[in-house]
């Protein structure tokens, strides 16, 4: 079982950063792609990053590509998304997951979600 806890999120102008952060409870975290997710109002789930158990590979949704990066420290059991450039329509409640898969994009294929924080970039 891992429970996830994501903070970080709130309301920043286009432009500006957030760093949002996801700790995991649990001793296999280590052992877990993870990912973060993100859903507008009225819109579908979206992937947005994900990050294999020991950190050497990423991918990326491509509207995020060069602005976003997401990154772990197996040490402290949490991943970090870091977001750069903000646009409003990255606006969205954002969703830490954890996966036994390897480097999925389906959230479907993720086992563990943290209950999501509100990013909200005004333009």
């Amino acid at each position: 079982q891992v429970q996830l806890v994501e903070s970080g999120g709130g309301l920043v102008q286009a432009g500006g950063s957030l760093r949002l952060s996801c700790a995991a409870s649990g001793r296999t975290f280590s052992t877990y792609t993870m990912g973060w997710f993100r859903q507008a109002p009225g819109k579908e789930r979206e992937f947005v990053a994900a990050i294999s158990w020991s950190g050497a590979y990423t991918n990326y949704v491509d509207s995020v590509k060069g602005r976003f990066t997401i990154s772990r420290d197996n040490a402290k059991n949490t991943v970090y998304l870091q977001m750069n450039s903000l646009k409003p329509e990255d606006t969205a409640v954002y969703y830490c997951a954890a996966s036994r898969a390897a480097m999925t994009i389906h959230w479907g294929s993720y086992d563990y979600w943290g209950q999501g924080t509100q990013v909200t970039v005004s333009s």
